[in-house]
């Protein structure tokens, strides 16, 4: 039996999955089955990386998903517009939607998966979480018998290698994103990665799927990498920490009902299981019970291990479509009626860096550590680093405190007139997270 594919989209992924479909010889059987009829693009005379009949290409995008004769489409254009409508469109025609686009996911994923049950059609989107690495699927069929309590990801590429390359070179941030640019992991705007608007909504995703709540893309706490330099880093590294931007999901542990949903750089324990992932690679760290702890890892971006898990959602599909059974818990919103409460990031506690930029003077130190005190902040260290004319560095290291009397002691200590600027501010990995 064939099945007809119509592809969105002919950049970096779509090009992957082209060439995949174009030798079927050693790969799974029923990719043989897989006919791709219409390829939509922006500009159909533009040189390509694959070779495909000139009729095959329409700017037309609204063609594919209307045409009687493709059963599955396959969404690889990202951006949220047209995107959106185009599958809601796909999935109005009743066709099946396999999509790699976690923005859209993320914001619109109740409304996308409440029009695919009424339709009766799936939506598979493993790619749009960790690129090559299996583990939606995973998550939501190996591990369904658990009761998941966190997860803990590192889910972009672009940041994983400037912080890996800043740590080895000791170059600050704008000089890495430069090479990062240049090598083709970061895009000319690197916002949504860098700003960490990207690893955000693949968090949102996993949480829907490991906590079984629809999850407001908006109440996911998102701060990037911009602020951090070599020199965090390297302060990090003398007290036995990396610095890594994760993604954070976990059922808050005084209130069962309520979820904690973060994304923000943070110091990582040297042993802790994430803290050599490195370069783009991605992992992420799921505990469970009763499993305990496992870690997916791999490459999670780029042609060939996204068209990977695109490929394999395609023959899902045509697995399902073959045998008449039906997938496993395929649309997200068929099981997740209630909607998640997320705690508020300012009732969340846990240890804080801080780096603080003074002046070189006595009493400085004394009145940083009042201030930390005033607002109920306990220090684990208080430190005077580097120098540089009359300013010193002072670098802290909090125990646990609520975000919110660790910013209003930041405020007070911005107002002393001793003081230049907080210059950066990290968190530390929660306690009870570590191997």
């Amino acid at each position: 039996m064939t099945y007809t594919l119509g592809l969105l989209g002919l950049g970096t992924v779509g090009t992957g999955v082209v060439q995949i479909l174009q030798t079927p010889h050693q790969r799974h059987p029923l990719l043989k089955d897989i006919k791709l009829k219409r390829v939509g693009v922006r500009s159909p005379d533009k040189p390509r990386d694959v070779q495909l009949d000139p009729a095959c290409l329409t700017s037309d995008l609204e063609s594919i998903v209307t045409d009687p004769d493709i059963q599955i489409v396959v969404e690889v254009l990202g951006g949220l517009e047209p995107s959106r409508t185009l599958i809601l469109n796909a999935i109005a025609q009743g066709k099946h939607v396999v999509t790699a686009n976690k923005a859209v996911i993320a914001r619109y994923g109740e409304e996308i998966f409440a029009a695919a049950a009424e339709a009766g059609v799936y939506v598979l989107l493993e790619a749009a979480v960790g690129g090559g690495i299996p583990v939606l699927q995973p998550l939501k069929q190996c591990l369904g018998g658990n009761r998941i309590k966190r997860i803990t990801g590192i889910v972009n590429g672009t940041t994983n290698f400037i912080l890996s390359q800043m740590s080895q070179t000791q170059a600050n941030f704008g000089d890495v994103l430069t090479i990062a640019q240049e090598r083709g992991y970061a895009e000319a705007d690197p916002s949504a990665d860098v700003d960490g608007e990207d690893a955000a909504d693949k968090i949102a995703i996993l949480a829907s799927i490991a906590f079984g709540e629809q999850v407001d893309r908006e109440s996911v706490f998102c701060e990037g990498i911009r602020a951090i330099t070599a020199d965090d880093i390297r302060y990090a590294d003398e007290w036995s920490f990396v610095v890594k931007l994760l993604a954070i999901a976990s059922r808050c542990p005084d209130n069962p009902d309520e979820l904690d949903l973060r994304v923000h750089p943070t110091l990582l324990p040297r042993e802790h299981p994430l803290a050599g992932v490195n370069q783009v690679d991605n992992a992420v760290l799921i505990e469970g019970e009763p499993i305990g702890q496992v870690m997916f890892f791999g490459p999670g971006a780029g042609r060939g291990p996204t068209a990977s898990a695109v490929v394999s959602d395609i023959l899902n599909v045509a697995a399902a479509l073959t045998t008449g059974v039906k997938l496993a818990n395929p649309l997200l919103s068929s099981s997740y009626p209630r909607h998640a409460s997320v705690k508020a990031i300012d009732a969340v506690s846990q240890r804080y860096y801080a780096r603080i930029l003074a002046a070189d003077m006595p009493g400085v130190l004394g009145a940083i550590g009042h201030s930390f005190g005033d607002c109920g902040v306990s220090l684990e260290s208080i430190v005077q680093k580097d120098r540089a004319g009359d300013t010193a560095e002072i670098v802290v290291l909090t125990h646990d405190v609520s975000e919110r009397k660790f910013q209003q002691a930041l405020t007070l200590i911005r107002s002393h007139p001793s003081i230049s600027k907080v210059a950066t501010v990290l968190r530390v990995l929660p306690e009870g997270t570590n191997s």
